[in-house]
């Protein structure tokens, strides 16, 4: 086993680079064990393949050589336990071929086996979830007969059908979500592999076991009528809501769409605890310029907002408020400075500048109904904001009853600001696999691709070159680890990216610095500079120093 660090934010143990059921029943039960007596600041954790990430607050979690020693521990702990108990095996029916698998005969072509054959051969088969990722709940299954192997198609398909099962080279798995897909698509299940609205979203766990079973296209209306979506559950919140004693606002006097921008998005800090399920932490991508405008409103600093993108919506409010404009500059705004809006006064917010992203705090916050813990909007997988998807026209955000006053005519001290720049030097920590890369990439600038999104930032420039290493395992990932596709040209993550990647990680963008990766817009260029964990780690402590302070001194302005 080695430990190694995933950027200032995370840490991940690697039990060998081959899986088998041995090595995912121990990496099953090492995350077990870490979640049942989770590390100082732990707040998520992992079990991919032959790895365990713990993803914790740098702020609050000790340095990398305890943690080491924490869950070096562990691994102990759980190999002195002796044999780890069996996991579940989980039923899926499938109905093949036809509408629901319009690749199975090329398939069969391809494995020189009857469409028959390649049914019966891939139902028999005993099938181990090594990972969920991609998309939330997607299982990642081994143990597809060699026999089976089929290249991915050259051109994804657009859609693919939620339950659509798929044979991508040498693994099998399910579509949870209906999303883009590069699988030859031989059957589809009736039952829900992801559900937000369960207890339970996600159908499969790392670790289980699953078998496929054969069904007829009438039994695949039968069960599909049994868990046939009943309607859109996620709903804006009109009641109660569960927000300890704190009302909402009458529905007529939140805030109204007139225009919804370029993407609008309701966005807080996001979801803690789901990355297992293959779901994002999601939130706000500047969550600096979140925290600090809801400060500025007297709100928790996890509180819902609204993230505009290099153009902003138009919005009517219908009561009065206080909000704070933070992140990029807006024109006719000023920053990180509270104001009052008047009951029936309109906001038209223009293009965003010298940034990407622009955050609005309003005083209460946006009460749309929590989704796996979180009000941020996750639009990959529809889940959570506003519907799960950017505000659109005639949307109405209602707001939580606040009573709390803010003094205005005040602005805060600059230099707590990130230093937002079209061109910044971002500080990085070394990767996994930066040795693979030849010397001297730090030293490039990258241009940004008009590509580029809340997943990532696609980067343009001379290629980056792997001298060495060949196939990986895909290991889990986080907002600013910084991948290299076979192209050369690297990726930083942001905050919706998948949970688990195969592509080599020649480093992570420090905590501190996120904020300025998150407001590059295309055509901005960035370089990148390595610092140590040791100093990452100082720069996220003066950084929540500085937001100590900042409280303190808004105390004797909110009442």
């Amino acid at each position: 086993m080695t430990i190694s660090p995933l950027g200032d934010s995370a840490v991940v143990m690697t039990f060998g680079d081959q899986v088998d059921a041995a090595v995912a029943a121990l990496v099953q039960a090492v995350a077990r064990e870490v979640e049942r007596d989770p590390p100082p600041g732990a707040v998520d954790v992992v079990a991919a393949f032959a790895n365990v990430a713990v993803f914790f607050d740098p702020a609050r979690a000790p340095s990398f050589e305890k943690l080491r020693a924490t869950l070096e521990a562990v691994s102990v702990r759980v190999v002195d336990s002796g044999p780890v108990s069996p996991m579940r095996t989980v039923d899926i029916p499938v109905c093949y071929g036809r509408e629901y698998g319009p690749d199975l005969e090329h398939v069969a072509r391809h494995t020189k086996l009857s469409v028959a054959e390649v049914t019966k051969t891939h139902e028999d088969a005993d099938y181990l979830v090594h990972a969920i990722g991609f998309t939330p709940g997607f299982p990642y299954l081994g143990g597809l007969p060699q026999g089976l192997a089929t290249p991915r198609r050259a051109t994804p398909r657009p859609q693919v059908p939620a339950g659509t099962v798929g044979i991508g080279g040498a693994q099998t798995g399910v579509y949870p979500l209906a999303t883009p897909g590069g699988w030859n698509l031989i059957g589809r299940t009736p039952l829900r592999l992801f559900d937000a609205t369960r207890s339970e979203p996600a159908l499969l766990r790392t670790g289980d076991r699953v078998k496929f079973r054969a069904i007829t296209a009438r039994e695949f209306v039968e069960f599909e009528s049994q868990y046939r979506d009943l309607g859109d559950t996620r709903s804006v919140a009109r009641g109660n809501n569960g927000e300890k004693g704190r009302g909402l606002r009458e529905p007529l006097s939140g805030v109204e769409v007139i225009s919804g921008g370029m993407f609008t998005t309701v966005q807080d800090l996001g979801r803690v605890g789901q990355r297992s399920r293959g779901v994002p932490k999601g939130g706000a991508a500047d969550p600096f310029a979140l925290r600090l405008v809801n400060l500025l409103v007297g709100n928790p600093e996890d509180a819902a907002g609204l993230e505009f993108t290099l153009v902003g919506p138009e919005l009517k409010f219908h009561c009065d408020a206080v909000v704070a404009w933070g992140g990029a500059e807006v024109a006719g705004f000023d920053r990180n400075r509270p104001m009052t809006i008047k009951a029936g006064s309109t906001l038209k917010v223009g293009a965003i500048r010298n940034g990407c992203r622009s955050y609005l705090a309003v005083a209460g916050g946006i009460a749309v109904a929590p989704a796996l813990g979180s009000r941020s909007t996750y639009g990959p997988g529809k889940i959570g904001g506003f519907f799960g998807r950017g505000l659109q026209a005639g949307d109405l955000l209602p707001l939580l009853a606040t009573t709390r006053e803010v003094a205005e005519h005040w602005r805060i001290d600059s230099r707590i600001l990130p230093a937002y720049s079209a061109a910044p030097v971002v500080r990085v920590t070394l990767g996994a696999h930066a040795d693979q890369f030849a010397q001297g990439w730090e030293t490039k600038r990258f241009q940004v691709s008009t590509r580029s999104d809340r997943m990532g930032v696609r980067l343009t420039g001379e290629p980056l070159v792997r001298t060495s290493g060949g196939e990986m395992l895909s290991s889990p990932v986080a907002p600013g680890t910084v991948q290299v596709p076979p192209d050369g040209s690297p990726i930083v993550l942001l905050a919706d990216a998948q949970t688990i990647g195969g592509y080599p990680q020649i480093a992570h963008v420090i905590s501190v610095d996120l904020p300025l990766v998150a407001q590059l817009r295309p055509h901005d260029s960035v370089r990148f500079s390595v610092v140590s964990l040791d100093d990452a780690r100082a720069l996220v402590l003066a950084q929540e120093r500085a937001l100590t302070m900042l409280r303190a001194g808004l105390a004797g302005k909110l009442h």
